[in-house]
């Protein structure tokens, strides 16, 4: 089952950020080096790999 952002099941905007979150900051993906998107940002940016250079 693939992970996805769930907007339509979101109430109020308290919960809608906590989506949001989710979605950037510990949803990991294998197509991005197994990294959340923020930090594979980070990743692009600097070249360093954040889980294997700690």
């Amino acid at each position: 089952m693939k992970d996805e952002i769930h907007l339509d099941i979101c109430n109020s905007y308290g919960e809608l950020c906590n989506e949001i979150d989710y979605y950037n900051n510990e949803r990991y993906q294998w197509k991005l080096a197994k990294l959340s998107p923020n930090q594979y940002a980070t990743y692009l940016k600097t070249g360093k790999h954040p889980i294997i250079e700690g």
